[in-house]
């Protein structure tokens, strides 16, 4: 009965929210305010907030926000190249999504690399049904491939990711559908259930294990924009000591790591197959003896994250 704190995964803090913040009437109108940017989960979010503030008045509460690991990203590379003046009226930009995995596992490399999280410069992939990429240099978060919402970025379970924009015009246009239509194709109905019908990895790969082409391809576009962004990332970071991959299909598909890392050598990035291949349990390391770079698969525990955040933030409130 002694509980000493309740902490939150909210997706979308916006601009406003840039750490782990004690939650008041205030703190739930802002993220109300927010629901136009995560309309799928703010909601939700909110849900579960005035429920056990309901239950528990007596309580502290935390609200932890998926975006605020990401607001170390430079102006350079949160702004689109749009009118600016959207940015000051609309507050479009780059947020970029799954902070608190990628910042536990971040530092769940570190501690296992014996090496300060400050120290290091890593690409962390977060592939599950939902998947982004993170360019993380000296600790901090600088780019990310999920933007204004969790659209945008590397091919998802049901998410398209990246896209020319103006498929969407041509799909009201030409394709006679509604933007209510659009916005569900793209966020529901694309990505690998799109391509080959199913969206969990595990059966895709049973059914290209089986000859199925489609399936195939799915799983091959997905490896595929891996790979660019874990170039795109070595650009940005200039020297990479580990690419790190984790969540569910990250932590479990030996096919999806070897796929997205196939052609790396010159970059000092080689997956050794036996490593890759055997049984894995905790953090390991993956990559081929000899090879600069390191590869590690980190399982992710987004709620300890949330928990100790949410110590930390009453602790820091009550001094």
């Amino acid at each position: 009965g002694d509980l000493f704190g309740i902490g939150h995964r909210v997706v979308h803090g916006g601009e406003e929210f840039r750490e782990p913040t004690l939650i008041d009437d205030a703190v739930i109108a802002a993220i109300r305010r927010k629901i136009p940017l995560a309309p799928l989960h703010n909601p939700a979010n909110l849900l579960g907030i005035e429920v056990t503030r309901a239950r528990r008045p007596d309580v502290p509460q935390v609200a932890v926000f998926d975006t605020a690991f990401h607001h170390s990203l430079p102006p350079h590379a949160y702004h689109y190249a749009i009118p600016y003046q959207l940015y000051e009226t609309l507050q479009i930009r780059r947020y970029g999504f799954h902070g608190t995995s990628h910042e536990y596992v971040a530092k769940a490399a570190a501690s296992y690399l014996e090496r300060s999280l400050g120290s290091l410069n890593l690409i962390v992939l977060h592939l599950g049904n939902g998947a982004s990429a993170v360019a993380i240099q000296a600790g901090r978060s600088v780019d990310t491939s999920m933007g204004m919402t969790p659209l945008e970025g590397l091919m998802m379970g049901t998410r398209c990711g990246d896209i020319d924009p103006a498929i969407v015009f041509f799909l009201a246009t030409t394709g006679g559908k509604s933007l209510e239509e659009i916005e569900g194709l793209l966020n529901s109905g694309s990505g690998l259930r799109g391509v080959c019908g199913e969206n969990d990895m595990r059966e895709a790969l049973e059914l290209a294990a089986s000859g199925n082409e489609r399936a195939n391809l799915a799983i091959e576009m997905y490896a595929y924009r891996i790979k660019k962004y874990i170039g795109a990332y070595f650009a940005v970071l200039g020297r990479v000591d580990a690419v790190v991959f984790t969540a569910g299909i990250g932590e479990n598909s030996a096919e999806v790591r070897a796929r997205s890392c196939a052609g790396l050598s010159g970059l000092g990035i080689e997956i050794d197959p036996a490593k890759n291949g055997g049984r894995l349990a905790g953090v390991c390391e993956i990559q081929r003896k000899g090879t600069p770079v390191r590869i590690l698969v980190v399982p992710t525990n987004e709620e300890l994250e949330i928990a100790e955040e949410t110590v930390a933030c009453i602790r820091e409130s009550i001094r």
